[in-house]
């Protein structure tokens, strides 16, 4: 990764900066329309993010996982982040074979576009509001919850993957925002989304012996 960024990413990362306000999927749709290539990787995103990194990451990491079969594809990346947050870090350091992993810059467009409106719904609502969920411990929970969250999208389970990612979008769009409200009511509802998520998980380990007992 080059030490200096080119013009039109300083320039975006000097934007997203200052602009504190700034619609998320404005964004993410102005990080896509900066990158000509076909594809964009994980590690000039998470530059042009600048000081917003951690919760535009985690944001653009688990929009995808509402998808089926998305989750496992961006659990690991999710889980990294979460642990550089929990421990403290305030700019994320991708590891190589993580950052020079790329997307679509065509698909980042479209979910951009596809997650606008639901987004302009929620940000009506989402504004800075400093309290304790802004501050530096609860910035350490939030990156330990989405460690927990991020493992409930990586183990398979039927209907496990949205109520988690559900709740940490939430949580990351009150980090960006640095709406302690937010941030508040969204590690929640991830909290209640992965204990959901690990009884699905447990359940099925449960039947599963027992099936096997009955066979065996």
């Amino acid at each position: 990764m080059p030490d200096t960024l080119p013009p039109a990413m300083a320039s975006l990362q000097a934007k997203a900066a200052h602009d504190e306000s700034a619609p998320i999927s404005r964004i993410v749709a102005e990080v896509a329309a900066t990158f000509p290539g076909e594809r964009i990787s994980l590690g000039e995103m998470a530059e042009a993010f600048g000081e917003r990194a951690f919760g535009l990451l985690i944001l653009l990491l688990c929009l995808p996982s509402l998808l089926p079969g998305m989750a496992s594809v961006f659990g690991l990346p999710m889980l990294i982040l979460g642990v550089q947050m929990g421990l403290g870090w305030r700019v994320p350091k991708l590891p190589r074979f993580l950052a020079a992993r790329t997307v679509k810059r065509t698909d980042l467009l479209r979910l951009a576009s596809a997650s606008s409106g639901a987004l302009r719904r929620v940000e009506r609502f989402v504004r800075p509001r400093p309290g304790w969920f802004t501050t530096a411990p609860a910035e350490r929970l939030v990156g330990w919850m989405t460690v927990f969250s991020a493992a409930m999208l990586i183990l398979p389970g039927p209907g496990t993957n949205g109520p988690p990612a559900f709740g940490t979008i939430i949580t990351a769009l009150g980090v960006v925002e640095q709406d302690s409200r937010v941030v508040g009511v969204g590690l929640g509802i991830t909290l209640a989304g992965c204990l959901f998520a690990a009884a699905v998980l447990v359940a099925l380990c449960w039947f599963g012996v027992q099936a096997l007992g009955w066979i065996f």
